[in-house]
Parts: structure tokens; C-alpha cells; sequence
């Protein structure tokens, strides 16, 4: 039976569009399907004020009447002009092992880009660098993240028949918490926060870290993060927004913030614990017991996942890192999470390998971005 591309034009077929993606995995012991209604937030134009600018088409492949795959089309303005390209993004890509469906599903995706004048086609990437990005190419047999694309082995065949080459790579660490933090971490936390006047943040309340620092802590993002690849500065729309998608779910023992006298901040270090097997037991929706799975994630863990690191571009190559440190893995420890999973580093950034390099740690996954000249 041939394979029928359908562009999705209502708010049912976004909802299909969704759940298929959530469903390819719903029985993988190791990917971590979104929840439903994040994926539609994000996907929906109203909500997500990323598409205020963004130009976006999401196909469905069809068999029938039953659906064997989907993708996403995005150009990304503000990312062009910002790293002078003409390039559409592909993301929320996934198929059936079979090339008739990948080359449709990219066949229409690539003539939708080339009508818009753009020249390559490159991803899978979200849209902005908080979405998930980067294909899973090594570490198929480790649990994915909440933060993080899994996808099957396979996939990575058709990206390489298709014509895709590697953009970038990313990789992820799991790191074993300490039971004992070293000694000299806390020396050299000392001597840093004298030598800067620095300190870390007393935090109360969630609230106060939603109300008082949620602003500023995207303000440093946009900072530190500006020259890393396919990064944009947020807007305030963007801000806010992803300050409603993911300041929900937080412990306040997890976050460490270090400001300097001003009371600017400096660097943060966030964290959350893993909601991996929470999301695995939703299977993509929140009601009755997803929200029960994912709040007894949040107290009963022992696995830590390291979203968000940064530090000031003013203060980088100045050990602030090990106040972030001295902060956070002596609590990890105190609280019983035995792990810590990093979010994907670009495999370029040896600054964020190099502070793993004090604890016992594996580079247990590998992901990519491919591209492709249109």
C-alpha cells in the first residue's frame, strides 16, 4: 500500500501528530515519552510564542488509515540571521522501519523548505536549544531523559541513506555522586567566593525562585549560552513561556544560584530529579496518575538529572563551578541519589567535559545533528 502524505490543519491532527510519537515508544524500557499536553503547548501556535515568528509545517504519513510516521518543518528567522544561514530545521521526527515512509516524510519536508528559499535542512532540533535536539546515535540501551530525544537505531540508517551528514555531536555523562564530597571542592569554593565576592543564593521558597530569579536566570542563559551552536537569545515572551512549561517541577534542594554583591546572577547549577520511569508509567498523559508518578519521582529518586549549568561569561576559567558543586552533590548525596545524568554537552565544549574529570563518570550516550544541502 503506498504511503500518503497529509499536512496537519487542525487541532485533531496535531493531537494525532502527538500521540503517535509518544505511542512508537510507549513500550521501550528506555525512552521517556513526553506528556501530551507539553508536546501540544509547545506545538501550538497561540501558545508557544516561538511560532509568533517561526514558519512551521507538521506532515503525517499515512498507510491507509493508519499512520506510520511524522515530522516537523521549521524556519527559524531569528537563527538565520543570527548565524547567517538560509536553513530549515526538521524535529518530532519519527517512522516505521521502512525508506518508502522516511523518504516521503522528507521529501515533502525538503520541497517545503527549498518553496521558502532556504538551502539546507538540518536537525533533529526544536525550537529554541530547550527543546529536545540531536539524534540518539550511541547508548541505545540507557535510559533516556525528560530533556532528551530517544529514538531507534534505525533511524540513524535512513538520516545516512537520505544524504545527512554530521553537523554536530553531543554528549551525555553519568556521573556517580560521592558519598563523601572531596575536601578541596569546598577549599577552592572558599577561596573563589573571598576572592570575588561571591556567594550562593539562600533560596525559601519556591515562589521566591519562580518570582524573584526565574527572569534572571534565562537573562544569564541568553548570556553564557549565545555562542553555542544553534543557540538564539529568548525573548520575554519565550522566557515566560518556558518558565510556565518547566519551573512546575522543581525541588528547592536542587537548585543553586551564586550571585555576586550586586546580587546579579553569576551562575546557577539546576537540577531535578529523573522522570524517566514516571513518564514511562504515564505513557503521555498527566490525568488520572501521571501527576501521581511524577510527584512521587520527585521524593523517592536516586537518580539526579543535571538540566542547566552556567556560568557567567565574566567569570568562566575562575573555579566558580565549584561553588555550584560544593552546593549541589553534597545535598544529592544527603537526599539518596546515588547518579547524576548530564543534559547533552557539544562535544566541542571542553570547558563542561574537563569538571567531570574530579568524579567517577562514564560518556555513556551520543547524540547528533545531521545536515543536508537542499
Amino acid at each position: 500500500m503506498s504511503v500518503v502524505i497529509k499536512e496537519v490543519s487542525t487541532k485533531k491532527e496535531l493531537k494525532k501528530f502527538i500521540w503517535f510519537g509518544i505511542n512508537m515508544y510507549k513500550d521501550c524500557p528506555y525512552a521517556a515519552p513526553p506528556l501530551m499536553m507539553d508536546d501540544f503547548m509547545n506545538l501550538s501556535k497561540g501558545k508557544n510564542p516561538a511560532l509568533d515568528f517561526c514558519e512551521t509545517a507538521y506532515f503525517l504519513a499515512y498507510r491507509g488509515r493508519k499512520i506510520v510516521g511524522r515530522i516537523a518543518g521549521i524556519i527559524h528567522p531569528v537563527a538565520n540571521k543570527t548565524w547567517n544561514h538560509k536553513n530549515a530545521r526538521f524535529g518530532w521526527v519519527d517512522f516505521i522501519d521502512d525508506p518508502k515512509v522516511s523518504d516521503a516524510l522528507f521529501d515533502v519536508v525538503e520541497k517545503w523548505a527549498k518553496s521558502k528559499g532556504m538551502e539546507h535542512l538540518h536537525g533533529p532540533l526544536g525550537f529554541t536549544d530547550l527543546d529536545n535536539e540531536g539524534a540518539l546515535i550511541e547508548g541505545y540501551d540507557k535510559p533516556g531523559t525528560l530533556a532528551t530525544i530517544y529514538n531507534y537505531p534505525y533511524y540513524i540508517q535512513h538520516y545516512e541513506r537520505l544524504g545527512f551528514v554530521k553537523e554536530v555531536d553531543w554528549n551525555e555523562y553519568l556521573i556517580t555522586v560521592p558519598e563523601v564530597f572531596p575536601e578541596r571542592f569546598f577549599r577552592i569554593a572558599e577561596v573563589v567566593k573571598q576572592k570575588y565576592n561571591l556567594h550562593p543564593v539562600k533560596l525559601n521558597s519556591k515562589k521566591e525562585v519562580v518570582n524573584k530569579y526565574a527572569k534572571k536566570i534565562f537573562d544569564l542563559l541568553n548570556e553564557s549560552y549565545k555562542d553555542l551552536f544553534g543557540f538564539t537569545k529568548l525573548n520575554e515572551d519565550q522566557i515566560y513561556f518556558y518558565i510556565k512549561l518547566y519551573f512546575s517541577f522543581f525541588r528547592l534542594d536542587t537548585v543553586v544560584l551564586v550571585a555576586n554583591e550586586k546580587d546579579d546572577l553569576i551562575a546557577l547549577g539546576i537540577a531535578m530529579p529523573s522522570f524517566t520511569k514516571a513518564l514511562q508509567k504515564a505513557k503521555g498523559h498527566l490525568f488520572p496518575l501521571g501527576w501521581w508518578y511524577m510527584l512521587r519521582a520527585l521524593n523517592k529518586n536516586d537518580i539526579i538529572d543535571l538540566y542547566l549549568m552556567s556560568v557567567h561569561p565574566d567569570y568562566q576559567n575562575k573555579g566558580v563551578n565549584a561553588i555550584v558543586f560544593a552546593e549541589m552533590m553534597p545535598n544529592a548525596a544527603k537526599n539518596g541519589y546515588k547518579f547524576a545524568e548530564t543534559n547533552p554537552e557539544l562535544e566541542t565544549n571542553t570547558k563542561m567535559a574537563s569538571q567531570w574529570e574530579s568524579f567517577e563518570h562514564v560518556n555513556h550516550k551520543k547524540r547528533r545533528a545531521y545536515i543536508k544541502k537542499l
